[in-house]
């Protein structure tokens, strides 16, 4: 029997503390995925990305899968690109495109508390359903 999972939202903003930890070591220049960003604007699956990049995508299928891949371009391009994604070492997305490819993988002890609203329009700040990971593809 497969357990009921509700959709959830893909807008949840990464906790303060925690970004400004990465970013006083990486220098991050640019965030393709920002929170409740306008889309008409510009979408970062279809832009250039900066060489310094911070990425917390959304985690729903496939936009999960097309930025990690994205990122992975982007590297190529000799940018950095760091991201925050689950940590589900069991996917197909892990075993064939972060595992080879990664220039370093580090998980992250306990469980991040993400803010958002959920799809009933409730504000949460709980921790999330499952640990996290930071990967990074570093082109240099």
């Amino acid at each position: 029997m497969k357990a009921y999972r509700p959709k959830q939202s893909d807008s949840w903003s990464t906790p303060k503390d925690f970004y400004d930890k990465l970013d006083a070591i990486h220098n991050f220049t640019f965030d393709p995925c920002p929170l409740n960003h306008d889309l008409s604007k510009w979408d970062g699956l279809q832009i250039d990305w900066c060489t310094r990049n911070f990425v917390n995508p959304p985690y729903s299928h496939p936009l999960l899968r097309q930025f990690v891949e994205k990122g992975l371009a982007e590297s190529h391009k000799g940018k950095l690109c760091v991201f925050l994604i689950p940590a589900s070492t069991d996917t197909k997305l892990f075993h064939d495109v972060i595992l080879p490819n990664a220039t370093s993988i580090e998980f992250v002890r306990g469980r991040l508390k993400f803010e958002g609203y959920n799809i009933q329009g409730e504000f949460c700040n709980a921790p999330a359903m499952k640990g996290s990971m930071i990967v990074i593809f570093d082109g240099r």
